[in-house]
C-alpha cells in the first residue's frame, strides 16, 4: 500500500471517531413543573435544511418518545391537516401564530416546536459524514417557554472494508442515499430520555402504579 493510501486510511480512522455533540447542561424545569402539561401538540417542523423530505422524517419519529414519556400526543397527520384547512401550510407561518390561539384550536396543554438546522451528507476525504441538528422548544398554552433542547449528531459510516476503492464506493452510496433515521431517533432519544432532560408525564406515572 502506498504512503498516500496509508495516510488516507489513517485520516479515515480518525474521522470514524466522530461522535455526538451532547445536549446543553441540565436546565431549570420549574416552569415545566408549574405548567404540568398532560397533552402536547407537535406542530409542523421549521426546516432550514435543503432536504424537503426532512420534516416528514422528523415528524414520523417524534411522537413515539413523547408519548412513551407519558403524555397524550395529538396525531401529527391530523394536526397538519387541520392547520392546512386554516391556511397554515408552512412551519414558519405556524411558528408566528399566537400560542394561545394554536392551543385553543386543539385544546392542547403545551405546544412542541421543532427546527431542523442541519440535515446533510458531505464528503470527508474518502468517506461521507452525515449530520443531523435539531432544536426543540415547548411552550405552555399561554406562550410561556417551559422546555428547550438542542441536539447535533454526526455519523461517519465505517468504510474500511474493501480497501480504498471499496471505501470510495461506500462513500458515494452513502452520499447519494444517506440514512438519516438512526440519527433522528438518537437525537429524539437524547432530548427526551437523557438524564433529567424531560420529565415523565402523568400517564407514564399512572402506568407504573
Amino acid at each position: 500500500m502506498s504512503k498516500m493510501a496509508l495516510l488516507l486510511a489513517a485520516l479515515l480512522a480518525t474521522l470514524l471517531l466522530t461522535g455526538c455533540v451532547t445536549q446543553p447542561a441540565k436546565k431549570d424545569l420549574s416552569a415545566f413543573t408549574a405548567s404540568a402539561p398532560r397533552s402536547i401538540l407537535i406542530v409542523p417542523v421549521v426546516n432550514k435544511s435543503l432536504d424537503v423530505d426532512a420534516p416528514n422524517y422528523v415528524l414520523s419519529a417524534l411522537p413515539v418518545p413523547v408519548a412513551e414519556k407519558g403524555y397524550y400526543v395529538f396525531p401529527v397527520n391530523t394536526t397538519k391537516y387541520v392547520l392546512e384547512q386554516e391556511g397554515y401550510y408552512e412551519g414558519e407561518r405556524i411558528r408566528d401564530m399566537p400560542a394561545e390561539s394554536l392551543a385553543k384550536m386543539f385544546d392542547a396543554d403545551a405546544i412542541l416546536y421543532v427546527t431542523i438546522n442541519r440535515w446533510d451528507a458531505q464528503y470527508i476525504v474518502i468517506s461521507t459524514q452525515v449530520t443531523v441538528e435539531i432544536g426543540y422548544k415547548m411552550v405552555s398554552r399561554d406562550g410561556t417557554e417551559i422546555w428547550q433542547d438542542w441536539q447535533r449528531l454526526v455519523y461517519t459510516p465505517d468504510n474500511n472494508s474493501g480497501g480504498l476503492i471499496g471505501a470510495l464506493i461506500n462513500a458515494a452510496v452513502a452520499r447519494a442515499a444517506p440514512n438519516y433515521m438512526p440519527l433522528t431517533r438518537q437525537a429524539n432519544s437524547r432530548a427526551f430520555y437523557g438524564a433529567g432532560a424531560f420529565p415523565n408525564g402523568p400517564y407514564r406515572e399512572e402506568k407504573k402504579k
